[in-house]
């Protein structure tokens, strides 16, 4: 099975909001929670693609978009990684992985150094992958019984200041 990754168009807006929808549920995110909001996708082209961002879909043929995943701008130097979801069905396949790196490669291109994300204690996978890729934990938060942990990547290594002799 194949996923193949794209940049998000307009007509992909129901797909994106019935997956995010979908994982939200899986985890026990629910409107009113504190955690859950939605107000971004209908504005995708607005607030990732037209402002130095990216969102991606990815796609398994008979399937249609079964993961996804966006960069938002946050600053000249800093982007979020949000939104990065895998179908249910479809987990545990390495697509998470491959939406993960498109975007940490994306955002290395549009110059970003930083990025920064965030998740809850209850996604396991989502804490171990960004583990895996190098994040480090930068805070936790407890909003509506869940436990939000923020963290950041670091894109671009900070010059060293060695000694000349």
């Amino acid at each position: 099975m194949r996923l193949v990754l794209r940049r998000y168009r307009w007509s992909d807006r129901e797909a994106v909001w019935g997956l995010h929808r979908t994982c939200l549920a899986q985890v026990g995110i629910t409107h009113g929670d504190g955690v859950y909001y939605e107000d971004d996708i209908p504005h995708i082209n607005r607030l990732y693609l037209a402002d130095r961002g990216e969102f991606l879909v990815g796609e398994v043929d008979g399937a249609g978009i079964v993961a996804m995943g966006g960069l938002r701008r946050i600053d000249d130097e800093t982007a979020e990684m949000c939104r990065l979801r895998v179908h249910p069905d479809f987990q545990r396949r390495g697509f998470g992985t491959l939406i993960l790196d498109a975007l940490e490669e994306s955002a290395a291109q549009l110059g970003y150094r930083i990025l920064r994300g965030d998740t809850t204690l209850g996604q396991g996978a989502a804490l171990e992958l960004y583990r895996k890729y190098g994040w480090r934990e930068l805070r936790r938060e407890e909003r509506g019984g869940l436990v939000v942990v923020y963290g950041e990547k670091q894109l671009i290594a900070e010059p060293s200041s060695q000694l000349t002799r």
